[in-house]
């Protein structure tokens, strides 16, 4: 039987894999979003396929492994971790997969001033900043790389929450393109829910490196 130093690096590897596929599957749907792609969009829905696969052999591999080894201490927390993380990263190729549908019903490509007004893009470069810092905590147990996420998360909530404002004025100026509006809102928050769940597996690997549970902690 495989030791379990072994073991444990191989589960690292496929949750690895799984985190580059679903970072994969966000900047694709950005991408097929704001240049209208379609044929884009349908290669993300059909990826959603892998993303289920493999979260499924995670789950798996992770609860043989806590069975065959009952592992203490460090091990146990990153199989726990493990656990949580492959969770939120499911969770964000199932947002990909969304945005990549709205897209394809959205049938017309958003207008720049839209994209603009809304920051669309900058939401988007610190989602594409959250996911460096979590890969970097991920792979080289880098906790200060993990801690910097909760501070870009509230960049994104901040552009979500100013969207609703903008497009609730602009929507009376311009009421033929309320749709594109209402379409950007909605991938917006599938974008906001991105960063929380990002944050959620900045905690889990906190607590898998350093023994520290952050859910539901007070703020100082």
């Amino acid at each position: 039987m495989i030791n379990i130093e072994e073991q444990r690096a191989a589960l690292s590897q496929i949750g690895e894999e799984m985190l580059s596929l679903c970072h994969k599957q966000v900047q694709l749907a950005y991408e097929a979003f704001i240049l209208f792609d379609t044929d884009l969009a349908e290669e993300i829905v059909l990826k959603e396929n892998r993303v289920n696969a493999l979260d499924l052999r995670i789950e798996k591999d992770t609860d043989r492994f806590i069975a065959l080894y009952n592992p203490v201490a460090t091990d146990l927390r990153f199989a726990l971790a493990l656990l949580k993380i492959n969770y939120n990263l499911e969770r964000i190729g199932d947002q990909s997969y969304d945005i990549a549908n709205h897209t394809i019903d959205l049938n017309q490509k958003l207008i720049p001033e839209i994209i603009e007004k809304l920051q669309f893009n900058l939401m988007y470069e610190t989602l594409e900043s959250m996911f460096k810092d979590v890969t970097s905590a991920y792979t080289d147990g880098n906790l200060k790389a993990a801690r910097k996420v909760f501070k870009k998360d509230k960049v994104i909530n901040e552009i979500n929450a100013n969207a609703f404002n903008i497009v609730a004025e602009d929507a009376v100026k311009n009421p033929e393109i309320i749709r594109q509006y209402l379409m950007a809102l909605v991938v917006m928050k599938k974008f906001e829910k991105v960063g929380d769940l990002l944050k959620n597996i900045s905690e889990s690997i906190i607590f898998y490196i350093d023994a520290e549970i952050l859910k539901h902690k007070k703020k100082k």
